[in-house]
């Protein structure tokens, strides 16, 4: 038993000696590390990811092929030339007044250049295009909308994850405190011979038991600190205190006014906005397969400029230009643009029910999300009383154990509760944070 008590006391100064250590370590780090708060977690999330990145890409290739598209609506210029030298002429053989004669036909050098000219002056299909090139970039603009919301509701779940990770952390520090200053009342006790040599084992035993919370609630702690600068693009390495603490967001909670489901505007939803530009484009691709057989009409010009001549000799030059318009009128592709045109409507009405289907899936979420703030928020008003209530408990306990009025058993019963009521203060805190983030993504609020 003595050989027991012997390495608990031990075991017990060895932890207290790594949380001072630990402590000061992080003291150290703190002096060269950079702050950020949440609206700055937000900036630097925004500015650094890569998927925000690839979206205004997405958005520039878009333009880019609408320009082209532009492009093909102005006069196409060409121009052209060759030459030939003729090695051997074409001979011609006929009879002219009863004598055979034989002709060499044609010119040592000849030689063409010009310039043609067409411009499209009727063309439905390609009108409708550019309309739905124009659709493509007002698509691609809400996808990258819709990353950017997604973007921050990560960064904000990421930043509570961290902030509940380092108060739960900060709780079992304090109780492991409050463990450690009555694990020494009771060596003191038992060195007078007040308590008896079991009461000191466990609260021996009840310290030790502390360690492993401590330790894991500091490497969770620890991680979602490493995963929030992951997600905003920092180094790992990088020095950097997250400021802002839980309880900063007490009052935010408790005053809190939770809309009904009837009060939840769903325009701005991301999916539901790309859904309804999804279908103008079909309709708009309806058009295109309509304008493809419809008649079109194109303006056509060129100027040539041909030449011959033998060596030493003089040079004919012939000019000539022609302009003229080109009519091209569809006749049996009808047959088939029907058929597309019904694929066209089948495609929109499955899109139309998609929608209702996805609209019906939001709003079931978002009365989950209301659900959850108006409970947390019920909770965390509950969850003070009760922490406030176990506080003075567990500073009466720790008086009447001073004096002799209860057991180690009551004082650690209070301290446990004590304990056991601000760990679920902070759950109460982040469950309302957490759901407001993703109701505020799912309405599409920044």
């Amino acid at each position: 038993m003595i050989n027991q008590l012997k390495k608990l006391t031990k075991s017990s100064l060895i932890a207290a000696v790594i949380l001072f250590s630990t402590s000061i370590t992080f003291a150290q780090n703190q002096k060269d590390s950079v702050h950020i708060d949440l609206k700055k977690a937000i900036e630097i999330g925004l500015s650094e990811s890569p998927s925000m990145r690839i979206a205004d890409r997405d958005i520039q290739i878009k333009q880019q092929y609408k320009k082209e598209q532009i492009v093909s609506l102005f006069p196409d210029v060409s121009l052209s030339g060759s030459y030939q030298y003729t090695i051997l002429k074409q001979s011609m053989a006929m009879s002219m007044g009863g004598q055979d004669m034989n002709i060499k036909v044609g010119k040592d050098h000849n030689y063409s250049v010009g310039a043609s000219l067409s411009l499209p002056l009727i063309v439905p299909s390609l009108w409708s295009s550019l309309k739905l090139s124009q659709m493509d970039i007002e698509l691609a603009m809400e996808n990258a909308r819709s990353s950017k919301l997604e973007l921050i509701n990560q960064i904000k779940q990421a930043y509570y994850t961290y902030l509940v990770a380092q108060q739960a952390y900060d709780v079992l520090q304090q109780s492991y405190a409050n463990t450690q200053a009555s694990n020494e009342l009771v060596n003191k006790q038992y060195q007078q011979g007040l308590v008896s040599s079991f009461e000191k084992l466990r609260s021996d035993v009840s310290l030790q038991n502390l360690r492993p919370d401590v330790t894991s609630a500091a490497k969770t702690a620890n991680l979602a600190y490493m995963r929030l600068k992951i997600i905003l693009g920092l180094d790992i390495n990088e020095p950097v205190i997250f400021d802002g603490h839980l309880d900063d967001y007490e009052n935010e909670v408790l005053n809190a006014k939770v809309p009904t489901l009837s009060d939840i505007n769903l325009e701005e939803n991301s999916s539901l906005k790309q859904l309804d530009m999804g279908i103008q484009q079909l309709q708009q691709s309806k058009k295109i397969i309509k304008g493809s057989s419809c008649p079109s009409l194109a303006l056509s010009g060129s100027l040539m400029y041909n030449g011959m001549g033998d060596t030493g000799g003089s040079f004919n030059n012939f000019p000539y230009s022609v302009i003229g318009l080109g009519l091209s009128v569809p006749i049996v592709s009808w047959a088939g643009t029907s058929y597309k045109l019904k694929q066209a409507d089948l495609n929109i009405e499955n899109m139309q029910d998609q929608r209702v289907d996805i609209e019906r899936n939001l709003r079931l979420g978002a009365q989950s999300y209301l659900n959850d703030m108006q409970q947390a928020i019920e909770n965390l008003a509950s969850d003070k009383e009760t922490m406030l209530q176990a506080e003075e408990a567990y500073n009466i306990a720790k008086k009447q154990y001073e004096v002799g009025m209860n057991t180690w058993l009551d004082l650690n019963t209070t301290e446990l509760m004590l304990t056991s009521t601000r760990l679920t203060y902070c759950q109460s805190l982040f469950n309302y944070l957490t759901a407001k983030a993703s109701l505020d993504a799912l309405v599409g609020q920044n």
